[in-house]
C-alpha cells in the first residue's frame, strides 16, 4: 500500500507542476501580446503626432500625458 501512495503522490505532483507551467506560459504569452499591442499603439500615436499641424501638437501632447 505504501508504494501505491508514493506513486499516486508523484502523479499528483506531476499534474501540479504541469498546471503551474501551463499557467505561467499563458501569463507570459498574455504579457507578450499586450506588449506588442502597446508598441503598435505607440507607433500609431507617433505617426499621428508627426502628421498633425504644429498648432495641434501641444494639445496632443497634453492629452497624451
Amino acid at each position: 500500500m505504501e508504494g501505491f501512495m508514493e506513486a499516486r503522490n508523484l502523479t499528483f505532483l506531476f499534474y501540479g507542476f504541469t498546471a503551474a507551467w501551463a499557467i505561467l506560459l499563458f501569463y507570459v504569452i498574455t504579457l507578450a501580446r499586450r506588449g506588442a499591442q502597446l508598441k503598435k499603439d505607440l507607433e500609431q500615436v507617433k505617426r499621428l503626432f508627426q502628421t498633425a499641424p504644429e498648432e495641434h501638437r501641444e494639445r496632443i501632447e497634453e492629452s497624451v500625458r
